[in-house]
Parts: structure tokens; C-alpha cells; sequence
């Protein structure tokens, strides 16, 4: 009998959407003889108000072979149930439904509801994996961003910004404004990341983050590439985006072409001295203290995801 696993937040923008559309079905008989969903066992994982990281090693637990693991929310969700699932060593399976704000993996997969998960086809995705100080930090599907723009993602983690989502939220655009406003007030406090190399080069003073891509879309509007179909390499950039002129300039062409940078087979970042910095994947902060190095590679297992 074939398992699924749901992963849910009942504290994302769009719970009530998540109840309605997929938990209140999988709850129904009824609704599933309908569906010609007939012996297909539901069990359920309920984000808790920790972290990533705690979400994801608890869940690993749950996790069996040949499992189908669905993410129904946002990128947060689907970073767990992705590092789950690596964590987990099982033959198990993501999919993902798009009900967050930016949903950068589910559109790469382009499963949109309950009925795609279960005709979808399955295919690899190689994810990066992040490790500080050579221990293992997490996966990452999409992207990763270390500086300025991974401390801008805390702003989700507000509790007024979420409620403000929460009310009537059908689309990211209503995230913008909101990013826009925190760049606009804290790029003049904006410090700089600390004096780093990346792969023994020693990068300018004033660089304000740095960006590893491995999906097709980041934030939605940005485009990257197919890197998650490669084993091997990845995207990768450095900016100085303190200044107006040149966010816009990046973002312009983020937009319209792709994420300025270029290909590599993995990054080391080794910072001068002991390190305080924000680091974020698909959307999800972290702060990491005293640190000396971060390395970002392709993970050495793939990820089974289900995509129409």
C-alpha cells in the first residue's frame, strides 16, 4: 500500500487554502473514492515552531521507503521535506504544491494540485549541499544566499508581515513592497561581509553577498537555470548591492537574462578572521557565528522529485 506523507504549516500565509484543498480531502472518504484515491495511506508531519534544520531531522524519523512526501506550502516547507528526506537515506519521493509566497521548487516541478501528484512522473534533482567548518548546515533545492539578501528573508519571519499575508493572499507580488521597504531602510546600516576568499581569492571589501543557484526561478522573478539536473556544477555570483544603481542594475538583469556570474564546481568562502553571517536557503534565515569557512558543493546523493 502506497504512503503519503503530508508537510504542512498551520502558520503559513496560506493555511486555510492548505485545510480546504488537500487535508480536508485527504480526510474525506468520500472525496477520495472520487479521486480514484482508493488505498492510499495518509500520514501527516505538522511544521513545529522551531527551525529548518529540527523540522527536517524529525521528520527524517517518520520517513519510510517508497513514501511520497508532500510539501503544501511555500519554499520553507519544501526545503524540509527535501532535507528530510536526504537525511532520511530512504527511497522516498518529494512533491510539492504551490502555497507560499514564492514557490520556486513547486513551479520547477510544475505539480499544481492533489490529482498531479499522483499521475507525475520521477526524475533526479542534485541539490547543493552547505557545510560550515567542514559539518554538514543543510541542502538546498533552488539557491543559497549568504550577506544582505539572506538577512532580508528574516523579514518573513515578522509576525505582522505574516499576519498581513495571511489575509485574502493569493500571489508573492504583495511580498515585494515589502522587500522593498526593508532595503530602503537598512542598506544605509548595511555592514559589509566580512573579508572572505572564495576559492582562494580574496574578494573586494565592499561585497555585500554572495549567491549560489541551482533552480530555474529564485524569489520567483529571478531567473537561474537547470543546474539541479546536473550532478556536478553550479551557478554562482558576488555582489556589491548596498548601492541603488547597482541592485537595480542586477536585478534588471536577473530578470530579463539570467543571474550575472558564472559556472563552478563548488565554492569555498574562507573568512580572514572568525565570522558572524546570515545565511539563508529557499528562503530560510539562519545566523552563523564565528565561523571560518562555509563550502557549497552538489550534494553526492540525488533527491527523487515528482514533476509533470
Amino acid at each position: 500500500m502506497q504512503r503519503i506523507l503530508v508537510v504542512y504549516n498551520p502558520r503559513s500565509s496560506r493555511f486555510k487554502d492548505v485545510r480546504a484543498d488537500i487535508l480536508d480531502v485527504l480526510n474525506n472518504p468520500t472525496r477520495m473514492q472520487e479521486m480514484s484515491l482508493n488505498g492510499i495511506l495518509v500520514g501527516k508531519y505538522e511544521v513545529e515552531k522551531t527551525n529548518v534544520d529540527d523540522n527536517a531531522a524529525k521528520l527524517a524519523k517518520l520517513i519510510r521507503d517508497g513514501d511520497v512526501v508532500l510539501a503544501v506550502g511555500g519554499d520553507a516547507t519544501a526545503v524540509i521535506v527535501a532535507n528530510g528526506i536526504l537525511l532520511s537515506k530512504k527511497d522516498a519521493a518529494l512533491a510539492a504544491l504551490p502555497y507560499g509566497n514564492f514557490n520556486d521548487l513547486a513551479k520547477m516541478l510544475k505539480v499544481k494540485t492533489l490529482t498531479d501528484v499522483f499521475k507525475a512522473k520521477t526524475a533526479k534533482l542534485w541539490p547543493l549541499e552547505v557545510l560550515v567548518d567542514g559539518k554538514h548546515l543543510r541542502y538546498s533545492t533552488c539557491y543559497t544566499t549568504i550577506g544582505m539578501m539572506a538577512e532580508a528573508t528574516e523579514l518573513f519571519d515578522n509576525k505582522k508581515v505574516r499576519k498581513s499575508l495571511r489575509k485574502g493572499h493569493k500571489s508573492s507580488w504583495r511580498s515585494y513592497p515589502k522587500l522593498a521597504r526593508w532595503y530602503f531602510n537598512n542598506r544605509s546600516k548595511r555592514v559589509f561581509l566580512p573579508e572572505f576568499k572564495l576559492n582562494g581569492l580574496l574578494q573586494k571589501k565592499n561585497t555585500t553577498d554572495y549567491l549560489a543557484v541551482n533552480g530555474k526561478k529564485l524569489a520567483r522573478v529571478m531567473r537561474g537555470g537547470e543546474w539541479h539536473k546536473d550532478a556536478r556544477t553550479f551557478w554562482h555570483t558576488t555582489g556589491r548591492l548596498k548601492s541603488f544603481f547597482r541592485l537595480s542594475m542586477f536585478m534588471a538583469k536577473s530578470m530579463l537574462k539570467r543571474v550575472p556570474g558564472e559556472e563552478t564546481k563548488g565554492d569555498n568562502l574562507e573568512f580572514l578572521v572568525p565570522a558572524t553571517v546570515e545565511f539563508q536557503s529557499e528562503g530560510e534565515y539562519k545566523i552563523l557565528e564565528n565561523i571560518e569557512k562555509i563550502e557549497i558543493k552538489k550534494a553526492e546523493q540525488f533527491l527523487k522529485v515528482l514533476y509533470l
